[in-house]
């Protein structure tokens, strides 16, 4: 990647930390909007960084969706009382400076750093209950994997959030499976910018810990490309796991996949850079999601029962709340192609959805033939 496309790192200095932060008017004020596995660890991970920068109010917002445990109490009040979301991501404290609240217009007040992450299908109705409630000096990032597909064609997640909101909104995708950075195990991540190299430092700042390495690069739907279609990918993989095919079968789909993935980006905007898809928000993010995410594994369950128990079934019994974002992916890229004419271009996409939807059978992974 060429030096002028990279932004440095740049931390603050161990003075900053001892500033006063009630004095500065200038600081900024943080939101996460979502409160699921990922959004509980981008919480954490921020809340580490604002009570050490002088540049942040130490008190992190964190938007939840109400729902009522078990125990009859009220999710948000347990995360508070115990500083653990213990729904999704139970035995990790989150930092004494979240907050999380289930209001989502008292979540984001007097905010100008909003963080989405949520399922991608909820974000039109999220975007539309917040016009006229934010900032108007605000700026966004979305860490969601996955799209819109309208008349006039696919809409990413951070485009809906600019048009919607009439905000900036840069983008963070990588090889981030949430439990491991929630045990502070090493991974990197990629902010994906348009214009903004300064705030594009910022949300680097905001994020980067010891433990998250953070980079950026001026490509913001090469990114958030590159972290909506692996998903498409892993479950592919997972119906080659399911179906014990081996370790060369899922190499092979993967080096497909990506060829896909890159073709696909390129295709609906030729300012995606190459050099994007070697960065951990191309390849390793589609490694990592390949070996070890949510897709991946109950499309392997798929797989083992021939696909006689729907993909909706198996989300409802292993994933303990969260969504499966690959199989919704996956129907939004078939969309796309069919739209266009390109379904003969892409058949390990094509082929994904045929089998989700059951017009194909999981062994039909490997039985496509390549244009």
């Amino acid at each position: 990647m060429a030096p002028s496309e990279q932004v440095p790192l740049q931390g603050e200095t161990a003075s900053d930390s001892n500033v006063n932060h009630d004095e500065s008017p200038n600081k900024s004020r943080v939101t996460v909007v979502g409160s699921g596995n990922w959004g509980s660890v981008a919480a954490k991970l921020i809340a580490s960084n604002t009570i050490k920068l002088a540049s942040f109010h130490d008190e992190v917002r964190m938007w939840v969706f109400e729902e009522v445990l078990p125990s009859g109490e009220k999710l948000s009040e347990v995360i508070n009382k115990t500083n653990e979301n213990v729904k999704y991501l139970p035995g990790i404290k989150l930092g004494k400076n979240v907050v999380a609240v289930p209001d989502l217009e008292h979540a984001v007040r007097d905010a100008n750093m909003l963080v989405f992450v949520t399922p991608h299908q909820f974000m039109e109705g999220i975007c539309k209950r917040l016009v006229g409630k934010i900032r108007e000096d605000a700026e966004a990032i979305s860490l969601i994997k996955g799209m819109e597909v309208k008349m006039e064609g696919p809409c990413m997640i951070s485009s809906l959030i600019t048009q919607q909101l009439g905000i900036n909104c840069c983008v963070l995708m990588g090889a981030n499976i949430a439990n491991e950075i929630a045990v502070e195990k090493f991974s990197e991540a990629t902010v994906g910018y348009r214009e903004n190299r300064e705030i594009a430092e910022k949300w680097v700042r905001l994020f980067n810990t010891s433990y998250f390495m953070v980079s950026a690069v001026q490509d913001v739907e090469g990114v958030e490309l590159c972290g909506t279609l692996k998903n498409v990918v892993a479950i592919a993989a997972g119906f080659v796991d399911g179906l014990e095919m081996g370790n060369n079968t899922k190499a092979a789909i993967m080096r497909i996949g990506l060829r896909e993935m890159k073709a696909f980006s390129k295709l609906l905007f030729s300012s995606v850079k190459d050099s994007t898809f070697f960065e951990s928000c191309g390849v390793a993010d589609l490694i990592t999601t390949c070996l070890g995410g949510r897709n991946r594994k109950c499309a392997d369950a798929f797989a083992r029962n021939g696909g006689k128990r729907s993909f909706d079934e198996l989300e409802a019994e292993m994933l303990q709340g969260q969504k499966l974002q690959g199989v919704s992916t996956a129907k939004e890229v078939y969309e796309v192609l069919s739209h266009r004419g390109w379904l003969e271009l892409f058949p390990l996409f094509t082929t994904v959805h045929e089998i989700c939807i059951g017009r194909l059978p999981p062994t039909a992974i490997v039985e496509y033939s390549q244009s």
